[in-house]
C-alpha cells in the first residue's frame, strides 16, 4: 500500500501540473520511465530490456509526432519497495508520460496503485503473470503471460506419448501461472502429473529438487525458471543423473534463454519448450533486428526480454502517433488497445479487452546451428490470447 504521504505528494504533483493551464500535449519531450533490474541477480534481465527500447529507438528514431522520446532508466535491483518508490518520484519529480519495463511480476504489481492514482500509462515489457494487466487499467503488456506459452508444452507432451510428468517451478505468480496451466491441459489430455515440486525464488539450489524428480521416474519434468538462472540448473540436471534415466526436459523458454543459451553447453541439447521468441527466428525482421542488436551491444544475443522491450517502445510510438501527440494517459491507453503490428517475433496484437499481448508461440528445440546454440523452432501456435482471461 502507498504510505499516504506518498500519495499527498503524488497528489499535490498532479493538482500543480493541472494548475499550469496547458493542454497536456504541450510539451515537446515525452519521457519514458523505464524501471528495470540492472543490479542484482535479475540484471540480465534489465540489460536485455533496456537494450531493446534502445534498440527500438536506434532504428525509428527519436522523434514521433512532434516529441522528442526521453529515456529516463532507474535500477530498482528487483525489489518491489524501490520499484514503487522510483515510479512515484519519476511521476512526480521527472513528469514522465509512461513507465516501462518491470523485470518481474512483484515488481510491476508494486506501481499499479501508483500508475491508477497518476492515471499515467504503464507498459509492461517483462513479467509474465497473468493478472498484472488487471490490477490496473492503465497497465498493457508487450512480453506474454506464462499460461499462453505453457499450454502448448501440455499439448506438445500429449502428442509425443509423454504419459507421466513432473512440474518443477520457482515458487511465485509466473511458476505458479505455469504449474497450475500446464498441469490443467496436460490432465484434460489424459496426462499424469505424478508431483509439483516448487522452488525458492532467492538463491536456489535445484540439486535436492532435482532428485525428488528422478525418484518419481516421470516420462518428463516440465520446468519454469526466471530467465537468467537456466545455467546452474542445466548442470545440476545432468549432475544428477535425469538425462541418463531417459527423463526429457519439456518447459518454457525462460529455462534456454538465448542471452545465456550458448554458455549451458552440450546439457541443453535437445530441451524442447515454447515460448514467443528466439533469436533464431527466420522472418527478415528479425534478421534485421538481431543484426542491429548485436551491432550495438558488443554481439550480445536479443533475448525474449530484449523483444519486450522493442515492441513496448512501438506501442508507445504508435499511440503517441494515434493521438497526434496529446500525452494524455487514458488516450494514450485507448489507442494502444487493438494495435497490431508485424514484429521481429511474428505478427502480434494488444487485445482491446484485456490489454494484453496476442501472439504466436512457437515450439522450439535447442540445436547446434553452426557451433552455437539455438531454439530452433519447429511449430507454430497462431494468435494465442492468455488463456486465462479468454476462459479457457
Amino acid at each position: 500500500m502507498i504510505a499516504r504521504r506518498s500519495l499527498l505528494a503524488l497528489s499535490a504533483g498532479l493538482v500543480m501540473s493541472a494548475g499550469l493551464g496547458l493542454p497536456s500535449y504541450a510539451e515537446d519531450t515525452f519521457k519514458v520511465g523505464l524501471i528495470l533490474p540492472m543490479t542484482g541477480p535479475f540484471a540480465s534481465t534489465g540489460r536485455q530490456v533496456e537494450a531493446g527500447a534502445k534498440a527500438y529507438i536506434a532504428a525509428h528514431g527519436d522523434t514521433v509526432a512532434g516529441k522528442k522520446i526521453e529515456l529516463v532508466v532507474r535500477d530498482d535491483a528487483g525489489t518491489a519497495d524501490q520499484t514503487r518508490r522510483i515510479a512515484q518520484e519519476l511521476i512526480v519529480n521527472d513528469k514522465v508520460n509512461t513507465l516501462a519495463g518491470f523485470g518481474l511480476t512483484p515488481l510491476a504489481l508494486s506501481v499499479a496503485p501508483v500508475i491508477t492514482q497518476a492515471k499515467v500509462p504503464a507498459v509492461v515489457m517483462a513479467a509474465a503473470t497473468s493478472s498484472i494487466t488487471q490490477a490496473s487499467e492503465y497497465f498493457i503488456r508487450t512480453s506474454g503471460t506464462l499460461p499462453q506459452y505453457s499450454v502448448p508444452v501440455a499439448r506438445w507432451a500429449h502428442e509425443n506419448n509423454i504419459k507421466k510428468v513432473v512440474t518443477l517451478v520457482t515458487d511465485y505468480g509466473p511458476g505458479i501461472d505455469a504449474e497450475t496451466w500446464f498441469t490443467k491441459e496436460f490432465k484434460a489430455k489424459g496426462g499424469e502429473v505424478a508431483e509439483a515440486v516448487r522452488i525458492p525464488l532467492q538463491n536456489p539450489d535445484f540439486a535436492p529438487f532435482l532428485q525428488r524428480v528422478r525418484d518419481a521416474k516421470p516420462d518428463a519434468v516440465f520446468v519454469f525458471l526466471p530467465s537468467g538462472v537456466g545455467s546452474l540448473f542445466m548442470k545440476q540436471f545432468v549432475d544428477r543423473g535425469l538425462a541418463e534415466a531417459g527423463i526429457k526436459l519439456i518447459g518454457t523458454g525462460d529455462i534456454t534463454d538465448d542471452d545465456i543459451l550458448n554458455g549451458m553447453g552440450k546439457p541443453a541439447l535437445g530441451t524442447i519448450t515454447a515460448h514467443f521468441y528466439a533469436a533464431a527466428h527466420d522472418s527478415p525482421e528479425n534478421a534485421e533486428f538481431v543484426k542491429a542488436f548485436k551491432a550495438a551491444n558488443n554481439n550480445m544475443r536479443p533475448n525474449f526480454m530484449a523483444i519486450g522491450g522493442y515492441d513496448g517502445m512501438h506501442a508507445i510510438y504508435a499511440a503517441l502517433e494515434a493521438t497526434k501527440g496529446d500525452t494524455d494517459g487514458a488516450a494514450l491507453i485507448k489507442a494502444m488497445k487493438g494495435l497490431a503490428w508485424t514484429s521481429p517475433r511474428g505478427p502480434i496484437s494488444i487485445d482491446p479487452q484485456t490489454r494484453d499481448i496476442i501472439q504466436n508461440i512457437y515450439m522450439r528445440e535447442v540445436k547446434d546451428v553452426n557451433g552455437e546454440l539455438q531454439n530452433v523452432e519447429f511449430a507454430t501456435y497462431k494468435d494465442v490470447k492468455d488463456p486465462v482471461k479468454a476462459g479457457q
